[in-house]
């Protein structure tokens, strides 16, 4: 083996065990398909799926996963919704393990994703449609607690898993909770979104007027301020309902419920009242 082709190998052999890239990244960084092929058959490299690999041969893990494509491959997916708000603790009584892992961002993921061995479904939707801007979502070099850097940044970080250095990139739960309530109610109920907003008592007031003022959405933006009087936490006193654009006009949210008359929208008849 020439000394060249052994650099090449010791470099491949600090990437991660945990790490996914796939043949792009590796071409980038001087592995061809001829190359990629010969540390296959040596074991140097396995392919859980097509133009993916790794160097480990433990079972997959989707946070890895996701770490890798934030990480190595440098995407802007971030993990979103109800899942982001059950990987910080706060819909853990919802349901007993993840099976299905949502995903935000300007782009669609890589089509080798869904041909993971994992046991977990991973829903895209597009970030665009609820926020004009991607999120910022440079990870800051502090060591205190998630979003602890700065009240506005809607995205947040996690700690990762064994085997990576890079935390899990995610919506913090002030915009996951407005990204649960746009799968209203099709994707979503009404009783785990009342559930939910009922436990969310600590969320940051000055990133909520931020992300209420961005949002696209008229029908999140009013769901929200429904949910948030019927459990009355205290950040919603310090929120200036004024600056939040609430459209026009009625919204059929569901058929034969009520029409709240402060918000203009349909909700279940059950929900009445405050929380």
């Amino acid at each position: 083996m020439t000394e060249r082709a052994e650099e090449k190998l010791n470099r491949l052999q600090q990437l991660p065990e945990q790490a996914l890239v796939d043949a792009a990244w590796l071409d980038r960084h001087g592995y061809a398909s001829s190359l990629r092929r010969q540390y296959v058959r040596a074991g140097w490299l396995n392919q859980p799926a097509p133009r993916v690999y790794r160097r480990g041969r433990g079972q997959l893990d989707w946070k890895n996963v996701l770490i890798s494509l934030q990480d190595f491959l440098e995407s802007a997916l971030i993990v979103g919704g109800k899942t982001a708000l059950e990987q910080q603790g706060y819909a853990h009584y919802l349901r007993q393990s993840v099976s299905v892992v949502e995903l935000y961002g300007p782009a669609r993921p890589p089509g080798w994703l869904d041909g993971l061995p994992l046991d977990v479904t991973f829903r895209w939707h597009n970030s665009r449609r609820l926020f004009p801007d991607d999120p910022n979502l440079a990870r800051s070099e502090e060591t205190g607690p998630p979003f602890a850097s700065d009240p506005l940044i809607p995205g947040g970080c996690m700690a990762p898993p064994d085997g990576l250095s890079g935390p899990l990139r995610l919506s913090s739960p002030e915009r996951a909770v407005l990204e649960l309530l746009d799968e209203l109610p099709d994707h979503e109920s009404f009783h785990q979104a009342d559930v939910l907003m009922e436990g969310l008592a600590d969320l940051s007031p000055r990133r909520l007027q931020d992300l209420l003022e961005t949002c696209r959405s008229v029908k999140v933006k009013r769901l929200f301020l429904f949910f948030a009087d019927r459990h009355a936490h205290a950040w919603l006193n310090h929120i200036e309902r004024g600056r939040i654009d609430l459209g026009s006009g009625k919204r059929l949210l569901v058929r034969n419920g009520r029409l709240d008359p402060v918000y203009g929208i349909t909700v279940p008849r059950d929900l009445h009242g405050a929380g």
